[in-house]
């Protein structure tokens, strides 16, 4: 296989992706300046590649074959950023697609947050798991912390109807 090919299916294999990513560093509800819609922007790595950028900078140009094997493209540059997640989400408000908007928005928010914390954030929220006490204290983590204030509120109503449907943990 040529090198040229190699670096196409890269490419393509990014743009399938969202085409830009992120580590933990990032700030979460980050919105681009303007808006994207489906119609004039969709798919984003195609028409709109410059909006698409890693936690360091890099285009979707940047990542090549040859950048990944000289270790220029580090695993940071391949996970989605909040302005990625924010600008898909507009593309689905624009369809009509609220629902999957939020679930963005919400992805977004959580980037900030360490894979173990999520983790163990998620199994505090299955039934009979945490206390009342404990669900608001890692609210208010999410928000203080992490600024993550759409999750915050998700974990704040999930303990109120943990408490209408008896489904905390009894200390």
């Amino acid at each position: 296989m040529n090198q040229q090919l190699i670096e196409q299916i890269v490419k393509e294999v990014m743009a399938s992706m969202g085409g830009s990513t992120t580590g933990n560093e990032q700030k979460t509800s980050v919105k681009p300046s303007g808006t994207v819609n489906a119609k004039d922007d969709y798919p984003l790595a195609t028409k709109r590649p410059e909006l698409l950028k890693t936690p360091t900078g890099k285009t979707l140009e940047d990542i090549t074959l040859n950048s990944v094997l000289n270790g220029e493209i580090k695993a940071t540059d391949v996970r989605i950023s909040p302005e990625t997640l924010e600008l898909q989400a507009q593309v689905a408000d624009s369809i009509g697609r609220e629902a999957f908007a939020r679930n963005l928005r919400r992805a977004a928010e959580l980037i900030a947050v360490p894979d173990e914390r999520i983790l163990e954030i998620y199994n505090a929220l299955r039934p009979y798991r945490s206390t009342k006490e404990e669900l608001f204290e890692i609210a208010q983590e999410l928000e203080t912390k992490y600024n993550a204030k759409i999750n915050a509120a998700f974990v704040k109503e999930a303990a109120v109807v943990y408490e209408g449907r008896n489904r905390l943990r009894q200390d």
